[in-house]
């Protein structure tokens, strides 16, 4: 069959509202909505419209003092920090590829970064929306202003939404200041479970982490490789002013030595950046013809399980990071897996652990002719609800599932 995928790129919002609803009275192609293009999966598609937004990139209104922002969806991750840091101001959500993700994109991804334990996720700092239906017509909720709760639901209905229900056009965040500097720690364990005894010790502990990561033996960090050598390693992140900083990791390590580390390395400033950033970048591990990982995936299920799941995974010999405090894995699976076959056999038993607790399974990346569904595991509560929002949105089907 003959690949009829053609690309519209829109300069303005107003250009945009004329193509969609030319196409829905029309041609009634098929809609791709991309960003950055950085979760894209579906490359072989026949009979659709690629909608790329990275021509829609400007900043609207940047009230410094109210620290809010509005801005149009295709802003690159970048730049938006770039701006924001010119007013000692940031988006406290940690994003690979920054440089080439837009806005729009990590929205309708809802993706998530290590800091997501002390910072939360995109539905809490997106207070309001613009976006285009499949009809061309434009809508709106929330506000400028952080009470505004005007639309509220509305705007937690499109994040996460995948491009399915709308494009999204324009979007206003509240913002955080930037701290004055981070640290992180990494403890070297042998066994998973002496990690989950620490985990549930630092729930009551005097500390305020940012970030709560486990990454199994087969996963490295450059910066800690070494110290790491086929342990289990807990990474807890901190920020906030430098003393409160420097207290909270010297009580951490103490905290830490009843529960007999075969390591610890404290990173403060400077020093912990590489390690923030290869946390950050651990999605992408597997993306290179080097590194030879057929798939990645992300789970999600109760923060109680996760270490269960990390052991799981380790015996499958994949690759994986988990934000523990949240329950949320990050996998890449071996370079021996050759076969959507052979995948899912060795998904089969990490689907069925999260299944078991309301939770699921996404593939995020893998070959185009394996075929393995990008959802796999889970069951999404509320699903009638949901197709009758779609139904609303995309009467005809158009935007490409």
């Amino acid at each position: 069959m003959t690949n009829s995928r053609s690309v519209f790129q829109p300069s303005t919002q107003s250009e945009l509202v004329q193509f969609v609803a030319d196409n829905a009275t029309n041609a009634k192609r098929h809609l791709l909505p991309i960003g950055g293009g950085t979760a894209c999966r579906d490359a072989n598609s026949d009979d659709v419209i690629e909608v790329r937004l990275d021509g829609l990139n400007r900043v609207i209104d940047y009230p410094a003092r109210d620290m809010t922002i509005t801005v149009e969806a295709g802003i690159r991750i970048a730049e938006l920090n770039r701006i924001l840091a010119t007013e000692n101001q940031r988006l406290p959500i940690d994003i690979p590829q920054a440089d080439q993700a837009t806005l729009g994109g990590v929205i309708a991804t809802n993706w998530s970064g290590l800091r997501r334990f002390g910072c939360g996720t995109m539905r809490d700092y997106v207070i309001g929306i613009s976006a285009i239906d499949a009809t061309g017509r434009r809508f709106s909720a929330g506000g400028r202003v952080v009470k505004n709760v005007a639309g509220y639901d509305l705007c937690k209905l499109l994040v996460g939404s995948n491009g399915e229900l709308a494009i999204i056009t324009q979007v206003t965040l509240k913002l955080r200041p930037l701290p004055e500097t981070s640290a992180l720690v990494g403890l070297g364990f042998d066994s998973p479970r002496q990690i989950e005894s620490l985990l549930a010790r630092l729930m009551s502990s005097a500390t305020r982490p940012m970030a709560i990561e486990v990454l199994n033996p087969h996963a490295k960090l450059n910066s800690l490789a070494e110290a790491q050598s086929k342990r289990f390693l807990l990474c807890i992140g901190y920020e906030g002013a430098e003393r409160e900083v420097r207290w909270q990791v010297e009580t951490l390590i103490a905290e830490a030595q009843p529960f007999e580390p075969r390591f610890s390395k404290s990173l403060i400033g400077s020093d912990a950046e590489p390690v923030w950033n290869g946390l950050t970048d651990f999605v992408l591990i597997g993306e290179s013809p080097a590194a030879r990982s057929p798939l990645t995936f992300k789970a999600s299920l109760p923060p109680s399980r996760t270490i269960e799941f990390m052991q799981l995974a380790t015996e499958a010999g994949i690759s994986a990071k988990a934000h523990a405090g949240n329950g949320v894995v990050l996998g890449h699976l071996p370079g021996s897996v050759t076969t959507a076959i052979q995948a899912e056999a060795v998904l089969k038993s990490l689907c069925e652990l999260s299944s078991s607790c309301s939770g699921g399974l996404s593939v995020l990346r893998c070959p185009h002719d394996w075929p393995i569904a990008p959802q796999a595991g889970g069951i999404t509560a509320g699903r009638e609800w949901s197709e009758r929002i779609r139904q609303q949105l995309d009467p005809l089907g158009l935007f490409r599932r």
